[in-house]
């Protein structure tokens, strides 16, 4: 019995609800993806294609289109994130929250402000 009621303590069942934390995390995952998303559209509108940096996302935008291929980039990154946070890897969800504010919002936004 004590054996059990160890094992339970470690196990956590899918219906138990989510923590605040990873809520938290994943909601802000999402917010910073729908920014960088809005971002990259207007970047890319007024400078051009050569302007994004992720070759990947500059990829599908050229074989896509503008908003066809950043929606699906844009999509499956929140999927994949969402993803993690079902799994409960919520420390890492964080730190691609932190990772793209650093490499994606910030340099759009002085990007925007400089020129």
């Amino acid at each position: 019995m004590a054996g059990t009621l160890r094992f339970e303590r470690l196990y956590k069942p899918w219906d138990e609800s989510h923590t605040t934390f990873g809520n938290f995390v994943v909601l802000g995952f999402v917010i910073v993806q729908y920014l960088d998303g809005i971002l990259t559209y207007l970047g890319v509108s007024m400078w051009g294609l050569n302007i994004e940096a992720n070759p990947l996302v500059s990829s599908v935008m050229a074989f896509g289109g503008l908003g066809a291929g950043l929606i699906t980039a844009k999509l499956t990154a929140i999927s994949l994130g969402i993803v993690l946070h079902l799994q409960r890897v919520h420390h890492l969800v964080a730190l691609l929250t932190v990772f793209y504010v650093a490499v994606a919002i910030l340099p759009w936004t002085a990007l925007f402000l400089t020129h």
